[in-house]
């Protein structure tokens, strides 16, 4: 179940052209943003928790944080940044006071995030347990090097939009994504996985 079906938020088709128009009409904004922006703040959601529950309760918790400051929507330039920042915070918040990560992870997690192409069930699984190996292997990164590859890798943000979410650069930004696939190609080397 969606975000937007779980509120109970339905949005018009033309989205994108809404949003533009910079309305500050919460009651139309809001429903807009969660069509246009739930299933992305998602994906950031998973990459840090590896959890579809707890990804889905951080997406939650974002839209409930808009819906409490709602009055400053008028004066947010970028909201796909502006949501993405917040809902990086929440899961890393909740991170740091779990400070510990499940030892046994969901395969029907891996199976929500995967796309659809009906590979036949056994291409499935080792494409899941690929995908697993190499988010372990992502895991052993920096942490610094990690959170910028996932957000340029899940997200797919510029490098400006990166530096606006975790407060710093971008020249450090561009610095941290290189170091962070450079060694994340020597990980997938050592471990048979690179191509």
């Amino acid at each position: 179940m969606s975000c937007c079906q779980l509120a109970g938020w339905s949005a018009p088709a033309p989205i994108a052209r809404a949003l533009d128009t910079n309305q500050t009409d919460a009651s139309r904004t809001i429903p807009l943003l969660v069509a246009e922006y739930s299933t992305a703040l998602y994906r950031v959601a998973f990459s840090v928790t590896r959890n579809a529950a707890e990804a889905e309760d951080a997406v939650q918790e974002t839209f409930l944080r808009v819906l409490k400051h709602q009055d400053r929507l008028g004066e947010i330039r970028d909201y796909r940044v502006w949501l993405v920042r917040i809902v990086w915070n929440i899961v890393l918040d909740r991170k740091r006071r779990a400070k510990t990560r499940p030892e046994n992870e969901d395969l029907s997690d891996h199976a929500r995030v995967l796309p659809s192409g009906d590979p036949g069930a056994d291409e499935s699984v080792i494409s899941m347990q690929e995908r697993g190996r190499i988010m372990a292997l992502i895991d052993r990164l920096p942490r610094r090097e990690r959170e910028a590859l996932l957000l340029s890798a899940v997200e797919e943000l510029t490098t400006a939009e990166i530096a606006s979410v975790l407060g710093t650069t971008e020249s450090s930004i561009r610095s941290r994504i290189f170091r962070a696939r450079r060694e994340l190609s020597v990980l997938l080397k050592q471990e048979g996985i690179a191509r």
